[in-house]
């Protein structure tokens, strides 16, 4: 009896000194990461947050030739991998394992799909080369010089080659190569081009001719059509016209006696288009969507468009009849927003990606005939029950100017009560635009510590038509900074949020509007985390890589330029850090190339002169942000803290 009231109290002991130990035990960061200025993180809150992690989600990539089968991204490790599924809801089966992550330029080879070529950078430097993956033997390998920047192959119609962008020449200017990925010693430059913006779209129906989009900005851009032996080009969109206008990768007719193509020609927004090649004359098709096609697909048969509309933010799938130029209706369709459209072969079922505010991102299929809907993969969510997730509330003000500027704001539970503290989250881009997506880890800001999201669009995001679009350009710049500010004036007329307790975050292009923020309104704010953001335009102009600085410079202003020089030195974050007294949170990933390090080193040597509090987060192995898991993961818990400590006391 006494020997079993010793065990007895040993196994309390233990288990007591176990949740001892478990509170005050702390995990460190990897090898790989710097961090300076960050308490030590307790395992407890590692613990208290575990669960909003460990979510997945997944997406379509290809369709099988032939069989009713697909490969699709997602992560059973710490990076997304290419997986393949033979059937709505069957097992997910890895076929690749890297380190680094793959999510685009995946597709089986058309004809046969004995093997599928994909598109992968080394650490975030996203200099992307092309492989080949053989399921006969698991093989993989490389198809192009694995030190360039090159895009994702298109594949010819016959399945025998592919197209593709590369830097290799200069490490600037894109120009256009053709391999057979059976044979990659059949790999030959097609072309040489002037720019970084060119890109191919689509193969004329007799393999003869590539269709080629060129970009120049994100309101300009013009379409070729290259022989696919000789690489003389013809330009289809005439330049020099009173009014610039944007192309969006297109796809030629079936009978290839035309194109179809997004454009803004002649109209605020983005609409879907049949170019005739022989007239250059101009079809608007579904005229009456005053919104944004933000992707389509032909089917293989041409019978059938599938497109998706950008609408107020909401992206809403349609069907389109070429015959009858008439829009289908959809079958009764699961709530959510559609992306990434693909066609079976067959030609009446349609795969894509959906998510919601209540569930991450999974693959669908749709027969066009049935009305079936079908769905492939089921993601976890790491045990939560997201049914009673909140939805976000689309909110508009008015800025400085009088613009009406709109943005999502997600409220937290009704059981937190009073005034809720609130985090602006800045989306990049530049002309990115941000989407009611579900919001994975970050639910954990509203679900247990009370804080609302609010996400705005502010001028310069696409989604709203051109003009709105163009409102932030060059000497316009700051006026996007000034849109900040009266969202802070509205946040203050508000009765259920608290101005007195407001973080300011961005990634990219909003990681420099945080800032600017934290600089402008450092008085109005508690604390800013800026995610891979340029700190002084000047610099990131003349630092960012080769082939961005022309496709930026167009957007920003030309740093070349005296007078626009000295306006973007007037705004730099970076001329004004004496300003920020409230504490910064930056992360930055070592082999950025679209934001060099350069950006975040100098902010953080600033701001430390001031003597204001300052966390610095740095990835060895991450370029534009953190996409392994096990790096996101620790940013995620520092942010935490950092909330807590900063955001909520």
């Amino acid at each position: 009896m006494i020997r079993m009231k010793k065990l007895l109290f040993v196994l309390i002991f233990f288990s007591y000194a176990s949740i001892y130990l478990a509170q005050t035990a702390e995990i460190a960061p990897g090898d790989n990461l710097i961090a300076e200025g960050i308490p030590k993180i307790q395992t407890s809150l590692v613990e208290d947050v575990s669960r909003y992690t460990k979510g997945r989600s997944a997406g379509i990539l290809s369709w099988h030739p032939t069989n009713r089968e697909m490969l699709i991204a997602t992560r059973f490790g710490n990076t997304l991998q290419v997986h393949q599924v033979k059937s709505p809801g069957a097992a997910r089966t890895q076929l690749t394992f890297f380190d680094d992550n793959i999510f685009a330029g995946v597709s089986y080879q058309p004809k046969k799909g004995e093997y599928f070529i994909f598109n992968k950078d080394s650490g975030g430097d996203q200099n992307y080369q092309n492989y080949r993956f053989d399921f006969a033997t698991s093989n993989v390998t490389l198809l192009t010089d694995g030190k360039s920047k090159n895009s994702s192959g298109i594949w010819s119609n016959r399945g025998d080659r592919i197209v593709y962008g590369s830097t290799r020449r200069n490490a600037k200017d894109v120009d256009l190569y053709l391999v057979n990925p059976a044979d990659p010693k059949s790999d030959k430059m097609l072309t040489q081009l002037e720019g970084g913006g060119w890109s191919a779209a689509d193969w004329s129906p007799d393999n003869r001719k590539i269709l080629v989009v060129e970009n120049v900005s994100a309101n300009e851009s013009y379409l070729w059509l290259f022989d696919a032996d000789t690489g003389e080009k013809t330009l289809i969109t005439p330049k020099n016209q009173p009014e610039k206008s944007f192309y969006g990768a297109g796809e030629f007719s079936r009978d290839g006696k035309g194109i179809y193509v997004a454009t803004d020609r002649a109209s605020e927004f983005r609409r879907l288009t049949y170019i005739d090649l022989a007239t250059n004359q101009h079809t608007s098709l579904a005229a009456h969507i005053n919104w944004d096609i933000e992707e389509f697909k032909l089917s293989p048969d041409g019978k059938m468009l599938a497109f998706v509309t950008n609408e107020d933010g909401v992206l809403t799938l349609h069907l389109f009849d070429t015959a009858t130029r008439k829009e289908r209706l959809l079958p009764k369709f699961p709530k959510g927003y559609v992306t990434d459209i693909h066609w079976r072969e067959n030609g009446n079922t349609l795969g894509f990606n959906l998510d919601s505010a209540r569930s991450p991102t999974d693959v669908y299929s749709l027969d066009v005939k049935s009305g079936r809907v079908e769905r492939w993969t089921l993601s976890e969510t790491g045990g939560i029950n997201t049914k009673n997730f909140v939805e976000p509330e689309l909110v508009r003000w008015k800025s400085f100017d009088g613009k009406t500027i709109s943005g999502f704001l997600y409220r937290p539970p009704a059981r937190f009560k009073g005034r809720r503290p609130v985090i602006i989250d800045i989306h990049g881009g530049p002309e990115a635009q941000f989407q009611p997506y579900y919001l994975g880890r970050r639910n954990y800001y509203l679900n247990e510590l009370g804080v609302a999201l609010f996400f705005p669009n502010i001028r310069g995001s696409s989604g709203y038509g051109k003009s709105f679009l163009k409102l932030d350009d060059g000497l316009l710049r700051e006026n996007a900074y000034k849109d900040i500010g009266s969202l802070l004036d509205w946040i203050e007329a508000q009765s259920e949020l608290d101005a007195n307790r407001v973080m300011v975050s961005g990634v990219s292009y909003g990681g420099n509007v945080t800032l600017a923020a934290a600089a402008r309104y450092s008085n109005r704010i508690r604390c800013a985390v800026d995610i891979v953001g340029p700190s002084n335009l000047v610099t990131f102009l003349e630092n960012t890589a080769g082939y961005r600085q022309d496709l930026r410079r167009v957007e920003y202003g030309d740093e070349r330029d005296s007078k626009i020089r000295a306006f973007l030195e007037s705004i730099a974050p970076f001329n004004s850090a004496a300003k920020i007294n409230k504490p910064l949170f930056i992360v930055q990933g070592k082999n950025d190339p679209i934001v060099p390090i350069s950006e975040s080193e100098q902010m953080v040597a600033a701001v430390r002169k001031g003597g204001v509090q300052i966390w610095y987060l740095m990835a060895k192995d991450e370029g534009h942000g953190f996409f392994k898991k096990s790096n996101a993961d620790f940013q995620f818990y520092a942010t935490v803290l950092f909330i807590k400590k900063y955001l909520l006391n």
